[in-house]
């Protein structure tokens, strides 16, 4: 009897350190500008000051995901460029050789698309609206068959990057949901069609902010936008008040639970960053993000990303890595692990 009892209690512990469907909870990281690091010289150092890959490193403090942004047609600049289909399907593939999971985040822009900024692709401008549908349709789906041909099919898809007030403008805006919800239609069929068992993500900024979501949501569900997954970012960097995190990480799990409940969806932090100089606070804020999404109830928090975590700012100038001068991680990146 004392042996059934630890049976079971090992069971539903191990059903309780997974997330739905029986998969691992997905620690990871936007390394998106890891192909520029690397083309212009930047070497990666492990915790013992040894050279080595950046993803053996990542895979070594516990990540198990890879999140990359794709860009239709940027340029070659060092930090405006890159991420074309070809860089994007080559850095996928490798996350795939390395035994990672892979989320593909489709921009819908030459470059940088986020709250401030989502720029048409040069190439889509001057399109009737008929003709804008088609373009997105046709670049999701030209993108999904060539990773699929590289033996990539990922995990998860983002149908555009930090949304809260649409994407692709002037037509995608949240002026216009009827038009925003058709193109967010778009880029789910083109998904769907080429790996139907990929779960698509819409991703909105201000992860604490529940009065933002339940707005944006509720007017997906009024325009019937298809989706799976609520993806959330959370930076308490960018908040105006410039908050500790512990100010707001309870607004976090309210809101995340609150989706969850409200829309029947599963959620995940695509994005978290922390100030690379309070290494200690980051640490702390990335194991209670963590605690939190694996909190929510029937296994529907799916995962944790950091973003960029490997883009030192000597080399990026972006204050929010997890990496030391040194070139090695620093202590905050051992909260995934």
């Amino acid at each position: 009897m004392k042996a059934y009892k630890f049976l079971i209690f090992i069971t539903l512990f191990l059903l309780s350190a997974t997330s739905h469907a029986g998969k691992p909870f997905a620690k990871g990281a936007d390394i998106s500008w890891l192909p520029q690091m690397e083309a212009s010289g930047y070497k990666f150092h492990n915790d013992k000051g040894v050279e080595q890959d950046c993803f053996k490193i990542l895979k070594a403090h516990g990540m198990n995901t890879i999140r990359l942004r794709t860009w239709v047609n940027p340029s070659d600049n060092k930090l405006s460029g890159h991420c074309s289909k070809d860089e994007t399907v080559a850095m996928a593939a490798r996350a795939k050789k390395h035994g990672m999971r892979v989320m593909i985040n489709f921009h819908y822009s030459d470059t940088w698309a986020d709250p401030g900024k989502q720029v048409k692709p040069k190439a889509w401008e001057g399109m009737n609206f008929e003709q804008l549908q088609k373009a997105l349709y046709d670049y999701t789906y030209d993108v999904m068959s060539a990773l699929k041909a590289a033996g990539v099919e990922p995990e998860w898809v983002q149908v555009g990057n930090e949304i809260p007030t649409g994407m692709i403008y002037p037509e995608g805006h949240t002026n216009n949901w009827v038009q925003l919800a058709m193109l967010l239609n778009k880029g789910y069929d083109a998904i769907k069609t080429v790996s139907p068992t990929t779960k698509v993500i819409i991703h909105v900024d201000q992860g604490n902010n529940g009065d933002r979501f339940r707005n944006w949501f509720d007017n997906a569900t009024k325009h019937k936008v298809k989706y799976d997954v609520i993806g959330m970012s959370f930076y308490p960097y960018w908040i105006d008040t410039k908050p500790d995190y512990t100010e707001i990480i309870d607004d976090l799990e309210k809101n995340m639970n609150d989706m969850v409940v409200r829309y029947g969806k599963e959620v995940m932090v695509v994005e978290v960053g922390g100030e690379d100089f309070k290494v200690e606070n980051t640490y702390n804020m990335l194991k209670e993000v963590i605690l939190r999404v694996k909190k929510i109830p029937t296994n529907k928090g799916l995962g944790v990303l950091y973003w960029e975590p490997q883009g030192a700012r000597s080399w990026s100038h972006y204050g929010l890595s997890c990496w030391g001068s040194d070139g090695r991680p620093t202590r905050a990146l051992d909260a995934f692990k």
